[in-house]
């Protein structure tokens, strides 16, 4: 696919002209100087007018051969987004038509849903492209267009900027490629990422390649001549094409097969294009009759095509001169799905049978929305997503020989819900290939297996969800449960939650925990302690997700019961009692006295600087919060706690050596080596000191490094932070813990 080459509407109209095909030209062309009015006065980082990137996007959605509409909606795509005081879909709908808007819609980025939580947002996002996939395909042919031309253009970007795109591009949309079956665009997306992401390895293979094709140019004009000689003498009609393996093809072999260079065996490749299904095996013999077959290097993908469409013949050799060579033999249809996937067969058929053909082929979209339509954990739906869609296949027959494709590393567990959610239910055992296996064992492709099921079988077995891999077959295993074993989730979630608790080390009753959980539920859409529970103990929900919410609850409501027990204090006795020498503590004046009682609270850990304000606690003097610390606002909702509020404000220190207060932060940043050795030395160069740290996992390649450190007050706190931004790979900074 040639690299964009219009800029203006003009351009492209001229091109799609050229092009001969049957376009309405004039709906494009309305469609074009519209979103020219709209992006008027918009800029690229670049410096370009914003217009000529939706053009190059409908340029690259033209050489896919796609239609007017999905033309349209690549010149409008960023209209709704980015002019919304211009334009909306109702607008989109009345001057373009109800299919334009459609594809619109489903390539708009969801900036109306009001979403904290970055990493949450940006799988919303994916939700809603799978969907919009799952109604029309062509949203995703124009959505990888898109994508295509901001990887073209991604060096203008600043580095950071680079690196989170060429990363999210690599770990979703060359993946959706793969699965599509577009090798051309997955094979830039690939080669463009690594550019960024890796430079110098890039780099190096890059200059190899160069390297090794100067010394080869012989070697691959010899083999193509006696090629083209031996299928002319056998009367094959063909076309005759060379290859040599893409940058990111090698360096994924290099770096995660540990391979060298010697080691790569399928560097060069020919295509032989041939008219009919008979000719590419005749073609193949031919092959093997010319040069030694290297054992094990042979694929038939013909009779057993990938999932994504792909069908062909693959097989190495050795040339006459010691070097291997792959073969790769296919019809002129095959190698337009080959190299377009599905949108080629989108493009090439018609009628009601093509429709049911395509809708049987991305089956895998539905079952991964209604899969995961009941999740709340955007870690599991990435995770489903890596599994499902972005991983290498297995083919597995049943003992009809039906094939079932299922992600590399799949059990026949995950086999027996890829075959029916009664089968994996019913499922007592299995064979593979005859013999009885263990439920855990993960078939490999070629093999055949049988579910062995039994109508006295009592179930699933909850061990069975650490041992699946597909979220299909968890997601079913779950649902059973939910269905069948109510009782039973809500004691293991009950045992779960208690065993959370006691790790508080404060001692609570039924009644407390079921206000805990009832309240934490409430909060995140569940009607009662009991379905939060039953949601935990089938595992819709990980304990991991809501422990932080418990223990903030748990603070506000068992510690506070506590503190109500011991002796009231009232204000004056606070102003009695004899100052605690804890200097981490001290700095505060309350209610115009100084020496008082305090502590700070852990909920806001105020700093020097911040507004904060005193609560007057049952038994342990003063505590002192943030004025904007959202339990604050909470207490003072409860009348019960009327006037235990004072005043309080930060000692004006003159002179020596300022007090020392506990901060705490939570830094989002890429998993990379030596992360946390930057921040490290990052804040010894600052001198400040590290009281605490760990980590939490988010998304695929994301850490929360959680850190408590000791800070003068919220002007140091500031530069702290600043220094922190500075490092390569972080990404947020926020205050306080994230769990």
């Amino acid at each position: 696919m040639p690299n964009n080459t219009c800029t203006t509407v003009e351009e492209l109209m001229q091109k799609l002209i050229n092009s001969g095909r049957k376009y309405d030209l004039d709906k494009i062309r309305k469609a074009g100087e519209y979103a020219e009015s709209l992006h008027e006065g918009q800029f690229r980082v670049s410096g370009d007018p914003y217009i000529s990137h939706p053009v190059a996007v409908a340029e690259i959605v033209s050489d896919l051969g796609l239609d007017t509409n999905s033309i349209c909606a690549a010149l409008l795509h960023d209209t709704v987004e980015d002019c919304s005081d211009k334009t909306d879909l109702d607008e989109i709908t009345a001057k373009f038509g109800s299919e334009t808007a459609m594809l619109v819609d489903g390539l708009t980025k969801m900036v109306a849903l009001h979403i904290e939580d970055k990493e949450e947002a940006h799988i919303e996002n994916l939700r809603k492209m799978l969907l919009a996939m799952s109604r029309d395909i062509r949203v995703i042919f124009i959505k990888l267009c898109d994508r295509l031309h901001n990887m073209r253009t991604l060096s203008v970007k600043p580095d950071p900027k680079r690196r989170s795109t060429a990363l999210e591009t690599m770990y979703v949309y060359a993946p959706l490629a793969h699965r599509l079956g577009m090798q051309k665009i997955k094979q830039e997306l690939e080669n463009l990422c690594i550019s960024y992401l890796d430079p110098i390895g890039y780099d190096e293979i890059r200059n190899y390649i160069d390297q090794k094709y100067g010394q080869s140019v012989g070697f691959i004009e010899n083999v193509r001549g006696i090629v083209d000689k031996k299928l002319r003498e056998n009367n094959i009609h063909f076309e005759l094409a060379g290859r040599i393996k893409s940058v990111y093809s090698i360096y994924r072999k290099m770096f995660n097969q540990n391979k060298s260079f010697d080691e790569i065996y399928d560097f060069y490749a020919m295509r032989i294009i041939v008219d009919t299904e008979l000719e590419c095996y005749t073609a193949l013999g031919l092959i093997h009759e010319m040069f030694k077959s290297v054992p094990g290097r042979f694929k038939d993908y013909i009779s057993t095509p990938k999932p994504n469409m792909y069908r062909s013949l693959h097989t190495t050799v050795i040339g006459r001169d010691g070097i291997p060579f792959e073969v790769q033999i296919r019809t002129w249809e095959m190698h337009q799905i080959a190299e377009y996937g599905i949108c080629a067969h989108w493009k090439y058929k018609s009628g009601e049978k093509s429709k049911l053909d395509i809708d049987n082929k991305l089956e895998w979209i539905s079952r991964l929305i209604e899969t995961e339509s009941n999740t709340t954990d955007p870690d599991e739906f990435l995770n489903a997503l890596k599994t499902d869609i972005f991983h290498d296949e297995t083919f597995v027959f049943t003992p009809k020989g039906d094939v079932i494709a299922l992600p590399l590393g799949s059990t026949v567990i995950d086999f027996a819900y890829a075959i029916h959610s009664g089968v994996g239910n019913s499922m007592i055992g299995a064979k593979i290939n005859g013999m009885i296996v263990p439920i855990e064992r993960a078939p490999v492709t070629g093999d055949i297996v049988e579910i062995i099921t039994s109508s006295s079988s009592k179930g699933p077995s909850r061990d069975w969800l650490n041992i699946v891999k597909t979220s299909e077959a968890r997601t079913k295993i779950k649902s059973w449960f939910k269905r069948e074993k109510r009782t039973e989730n809500i004691a293991a979630g009950k045992a779960m939650v208690d065993a959370e608790f006691k790790r508080f080390a404060r001692s609570y009753t039924d009644a407390q925990r079921n206000e805990v959980v009832a309240t934490v539920g409430q909060r995140i859409g569940y009607m009662s302690a009991d379905d939060l529970y039953n949601t935990l103990g089938y595992g819709g929900i990980p304990l991991s997700k809501v422990i932080g919410k418990f223990k903030d609850e748990f603070e506000r409501t068992v510690m506070v019961d506590d503190e109500e027990k011991a002796p009231d204090i009232t204000v004056e006795q606070v102003k009695t009692v004899a100052p605690r020498n804890i200097k981490s503590n001290g700095g505060i004046i309350v209610d115009g006295l100084e020496g008082c009682l305090v502590k700070f609270a852990r909920c806001c850990n105020p700093l020097p600087g911040d507004s904060v304000i005193g609560f007057i606690t049952r038994g342990h003097g003063v505590s002192v919060h943030k004025s904007d610390c959202p339990n604050v606002t909470l207490s003072r909702d409860n009348p019960e706690n009327e006037g235990r509020w004072v005043d309080a404000y930060w000692e004006e220190k003159k002179g020596g050596t300022p007090d020392l207060y506990e901060a705490q932060i939570s830094i989002y940043v890429f998993d990379r080596i030596g992360i946390l050795a930057d921040i490290s030395v990052s804040l010894s160069e600052m001198k400040v000191q590290i009281l605490q740290i760990n980590t939490v996992k988010y998304g695929s390649d994301g850490v929360i490094v959680n850190l408590k450190i000791s800070c003068k007050n919220v002007d140091h706190y500031h530069s702290i932070v600043s220094k922190l931004k500075s490092i390569d790979g972080v990404n947020d900074i926020t205050r306080g813990y994230s769990q």
